[in-house]
């Protein structure tokens, strides 16, 4: 049976696509999930940047653990493979010295929670991260450190989670923010998959998922 998959990221939404969000089978979010709220409020997954500083506030205090949309997920997805940044982190000491805390993993604290929390946790593969990279390179990026986790997540949706027939949709991703992910090169490689037919976005004219159950 088909489903309906919403990926929604923490930048702008548009406005009447809260609807179509909380009816999909299956939602995502990211981190804090401010996108609840203009966004929505069904949170199956909560996708988590599991190394650096936002792995380390999320897990250092309660409000994240006891905010609304992470009680309410049933899953919890780490973006960032251990092995991967662990490779990193001698390349990016002498070329980005002031990422210094970046590598720092802290994957073990979110399986604890999970445990703890009778939830569950998965790590997106390394190999998701390596093709992406691959990929984004036919896109002429500048010189970056790694993809966002956004896009890393739509990847992995595409390429592991979405069956035959299923619609995955984003809504919230402006492909704007940190000045060491590749944005325009993801825009463009997002863009690439909409054309594509392999997902679309979510706007105040597109605001119809498939149906639960069919």
């Amino acid at each position: 049976m088909s489903r309906s998959i919403a990926i929604v990221g923490n930048g702008s939404i548009p406005e009447g696509v809260a609807g179509a969000i909380d009816a999909a089978d299956l939602v995502i979010r990211f981190n804090d999930c401010r996108s609840a709220g203009l966004g929505g409020q069904r949170t199956d997954v909560v996708a988590v940047c599991n190394t650096g500083r936002p792995a380390l506030g999320m897990l250092g205090g309660g409000r994240w653990k006891t905010s609304e949309p992470v009680r309410q997920a049933g899953e919890f997805w780490c973006v960032r493979a251990s092995e991967t940044f662990a490779a990193m982190r001698a390349p990016l000491a002498m070329s980005h010295p002031d990422l210094d805390d970046f590598c720092d993993d802290y994957t073990i604290g979110f399986e604890t929670f999970a445990r703890a929390t009778g939830r569950r946790l998965s790590i997106v593969p390394a190999a998701t991260h390596q093709a992406l990279d691959a990929a984004l390179s036919a896109f002429d990026p500048p010189p970056y450190v790694v993809p966002s986790s956004g896009l890393i997540v739509i990847a992995h949706v595409l390429d592991a989670i979405a069956g035959e027939g299923d619609r995955v949709m984003i809504a919230g991703f402006g492909h704007e923010g940190w000045e060491w992910h590749p944005f325009a090169a993801e825009r463009r490689w997002t863009d690439a998959q909409i054309a594509a037919g392999r997902l679309a976005r979510l706007d105040h004219q597109n605001t119809t998922p498939a149906s639960r159950g069919t």
